[in-house]
């Protein structure tokens, strides 16, 4: 984050007016005196005087006006560093929005398998429990309805944990590739890590297992044989 500026403080006063002479009175000198000359020249003289005043007060102000236009100045840049602040703030809160949305995505995943494992789970022991009944007497079953309805449970399990896996894929597929187009825009930051679901690989893992309980559940063969 960019170093902020410390906000700037004004502490100027506006000069005061200076103490200007004010015009001197246009002498009537008849033309015929000898001092003549020397009366005008001391009318133009005080006139100078008074110009001179004059333009030192308007140094005063212009040196008034450059302060305040130099605190505008410093108010502006102090405003540019905030806006940059909160630019980059928005960015980083993008960016972790981009995690959460993630994680959300994992939670739903979490939910779907944990369905499908109960599924799964349940089918599985229904077709080895049923099935060791099978050999006590007085029991009227199908020889089949156990592996059946187990295996019914299995595949429903399986095909639930299909969409879901599919569903993710599609969906953080489509979230990485606007996390990637905003980086390169510039929008947000892409610092995170951003590294490949677990939750995803273990649904796969589990989905395997489903997978192999039918295959032992049909054909009566290893690993649940």
């Amino acid at each position: 984050m960019s170093q902020r500026k410390q906000k700037p403080t004004l502490r100027l006063e506006r000069p005061e007016h200076s103490q200007v002479a004010e015009v001197p009175p246009v002498p009537n000198v008849d033309e015929s005196a000898s001092n003549a000359s020397t009366i005008y020249s001391g009318y133009r003289t005080g006139l100078s005087n008074h110009r001179t005043g004059l333009s030192e007060h308007r140094t005063d102000l212009s040196e008034y006006r450059t302060d305040l236009s130099t605190h505008r100045t410093d108010l502006s840049e102090y405003r540019t560093d905030l806006s940059t602040d909160r630019t980059e703030m928005s960015m980083r809160r993008t960016g972790m929005s981009f995690q959460r949305t993630r994680m959300s995505a994992d939670r739903t995943l979490m939910s779907i398998m944990r369905t499908a494992l109960s599924l799964i789970g349940f089918g599985f022991t229904i077709f080895q429990v049923f099935s060791k009944l099978l050999d006590q007497p007085g029991l009227r079953m199908s020889a089949d309805a156990p592996r059946n309805f187990g295996i019914a449970l299995v595949l429903l399990g399986i095909v639930m944990l299909t969409l879901g896996i599919a569903y993710h894929l599609n969906f953080m597929k489509s979230l990485r590739s606007e996390r990637s187009k905003m980086v390169h825009d510039g929008l947000v930051h892409g610092e995170s890590p951003y590294p490949v679901s677990l939750t995803l690989i273990t649904a796969c893992l589990l989905w395997l297992v489903g997978l192999f309980a039918i295959v032992s559940m049909t054909f009566d063969v290893a690993p649940f044989g």
